[in-house]
């Protein structure tokens, strides 16, 4: 499957998706059709039950610049306002409650909503070149694409404060030492890590992986008994499936298991 627009490329090889931010020009900022773009291709994956993890990367020498502020400047900045994050927000809303685990492809500048898009996703390995910075305060406003719920989640709700208030840019070591990132790599070696490890998601328990994601979202908002029950429940769940009993056969015989995502 491959889907194409002025803005965004959808391919899938091998159960892997990849979503290319591709407007090299403006460092992959996102106007109102790119982020359309960006929720169609993800409705595409939601029809597609053997893509099986979603690599999001960026087409050129950044990941995404954020938002197209020189829309805002053009017209009515509400009206232009919405055009981008009605979708935007939508494609997030999708992306979170996909099954298949998503990985960031960050090099260059992952500035704003590229802030924001990198903390959306269940991984984020960056290029040693990569620049993180939630711009927002900068131009008078607040952060969206759920920086402010992934955010606080992530590093802690004083460094959050830190990072959007005072709108500084970090380098990858940083993003990695705070936890924002899972790995550092040169340059060079950024696509064959994160094709790698979408290698590896995409051979995985597919199901298991989606109720791990969903019970550790949820567990900020539980207590620790309803904790409890829902990780009771899941297990039961899960035990139905062919790939818990791929995994146990597998385990006892001590053999490799072939999980087919189900």
């Amino acid at each position: 499957m491959v889907q194409s627009s002025d803005s965004i490329t959808l391919s899938v090889a091998d159960a892997v998706a990849t979503i290319t931010l591709n407007r090299p020009s403006v460092l992959n900022a996102i106007d109102a059709e790119t982020a359309r773009a960006f929720l169609n291709s993800l409705k595409r994956i939601a029809e597609h039950t053997d893509v099986r993890a979603i690599v999001l990367r960026g087409e050129g020498r950044a990941f995404c610049a954020g938002g197209d502020v020189a829309r805002f400047g053009q017209g009515d900045p509400e009206t232009a306002i919405d055009e981008i994050i009605a979708p935007f927000h939508e494609a997030l809303r999708l992306l979170a409650s996909l099954p298949q685990p998503s990985i960031a492809a960050v090099q260059g500048a992952a500035a704003g909503a590229g802030f924001s898009l990198a903390l959306a996703c269940d991984f984020a390995i960056a290029a040693d070149n990569a620049r993180f910075t939630l711009a927002y305060a900068r131009i008078g406003v607040c952060p969206d694409g759920s920086a402010t719920y992934q955010l606080p989640r992530i590093v802690g709700l004083r460094k959050a404060k830190e990072l959007a208030l005072l709108a500084d840019t970090i380098d990858a070591a940083e993003a990695f030492r705070v936890g924002i990132i899972n790995k550092v790599v040169p340059a060079a070696d950024l696509d064959k890590e994160c094709a790698d490890l979408a290698a590896r998601l995409a051979s995985g328990p597919s199901a298991a992986y989606q109720r791990i994601r969903d019970l550790l979202t949820s567990s900020f908002e539980r207590n620790l008994e309803s904790q409890l029950e829902a990780e009771h429940q899941a297990f039961k769940d899960l035990s139905r499936t062919h790939d818990f009993r791929e995994g146990v056969s597998a385990f006892l015989n001590k053999a490799p298991a072939h999980f087919k995502g189900h």
